[in-house]
């Protein structure tokens, strides 16, 4: 497979920029909000080395194959890329307009999962068994790590937030934000690059999946451009679910949530290759989070914090209903056929 589709060619440009605007925002929310004096292009340059870095060792290190083996369970369609595959993206964009952060690994993988026959059989129910795990080990953990800290250190932080930061915490929050990213990146480029024309060779037992030299620059050229414009618009409507919590504008508190969140999407991806909701985790650790500053800091009311959590709870679901029903729907319409679990 080398020629790019039309189909699949709109889908990678839509699922492009809805991807960056909804999961993206959540992995680098904390730098633009703790750093929203600096220009952004100054955090444009910073985020995209750092982009460019991960999805050139990605090519080399793994054989051409950028997404970092997430799309070994879910092939390329044997009849090639539908309109229906591209119909997802244009929702998250939709969603994301309206403040919803949705998991772009279920509304976007969910219908390649469920139309790519017996090679892709359980993925669907795997996905959700590791984003399902990602939501309670993440809550969990933040709820531990703030529970033992939140006392102390989110109170000094309220306390000081209106002093300038030490230049080494700046250092600190600008390594964890690189932490960060690689790791969101090595989980969640597989959501982009699924619309791509890919080679796919099993070795020895192994699924091996390459991506042409060409498919690289232009995925590189595209999303170097669409983080332009979501850097220079601030996160766009996913950034106000970040700047809801508690001290998420300041830096030192910036970068421990980074680093949590980092330390866990590191875990899961050296478990499986399966791909997973990254949103699911990003709103545990959020939740954890606020629940301890509620209720062991007394930084926020207890009730508002409950509320704040189920709504994001309750969005999620939304989306993850909303790209089921798609999965079956649209290829229903198209040939008559559901697709099967």
């Amino acid at each position: 497979m080398g020629s790019f589709e039309l189909f699949g060619l709109i889908g990678f440009l839509l699922g492009g920029y809805a991807i960056v605007a909804n999961d993206a925002i959540q992995t680098l929310g904390t730098f633009l909000a703790s750093n929203s004096r600096r220009p952004w292009w100054v955090l444009w340059l910073y985020a995209c080395s750092i982009l460019i870095a991960i999805m050139l060792y990605g090519y080399v290190m793994n054989g051409g194959d950028i997404a970092f083996d997430r799309l070994d369970s879910i092939p390329y369609p044997e009849g090639g890329i539908k309109w229906w595959h591209a119909l997802p993206p244009l929702v998250l964009i939709f969603l994301t307009q309206w403040g919803i952060p949705v998991s772009t690994t279920f509304l976007v993988l969910t219908i390649f999962a469920l139309t790519g026959g017996d090679a892709t059989e359980g993925v669907l129910g795997k996905m959700l068994v590791k984003s399902g795990l990602g939501y309670v080990v993440a809550l969990l953990a933040g709820g531990a790590v703030y529970v033992l800290v939140a006392r102390s250190w989110e109170r000094w932080i309220s306390r000081t937030n209106d002093q300038k930061p030490a230049i080494h915490w700046v250092a600190l929050q600008w390594l964890s934000t690189a932490f960060l990213w690689s790791q969101w990146l090595m989980q969640d480029l597989a959501n982009i690059f699924v619309f791509l024309p890919r080679t796919t060779e099993v070795i020895n037992g192994e699924t091996l999946v390459s991506f042409a030299p060409g498919t690289l620059i232009l995925a590189t050229l595209v999303l170097l451009g669409l983080h332009a414009w979501i850097f220079a618009n601030r996160g766009g409507e996913i950034q106000k679910i970040v700047l809801s919590k508690t001290n998420t504008t300041d830096i030192r508190s910036a970068t421990l949530v980074d680093v949590i969140y980092g330390i866990i999407l590191f875990l899961f991806k050296e478990v499986s290759d399966i791909p997973m909701s990254t949103t699911w985790v990003f709103l545990g650790l959020i939740a954890g989070r606020e629940i301890a500053i509620a209720y062991v800091a007394n930084l926020r009311n207890r009730m508002e914090a409950l509320g704040d959590i189920g709504s994001d709870i309750v969005r999620a679901l939304i989306g993850l209903l909303i790209s089921i029903l798609l999965a079956f729907g649209m290829p229903w319409l198209a040939t008559g056929q559901l697709p099967q679990f």
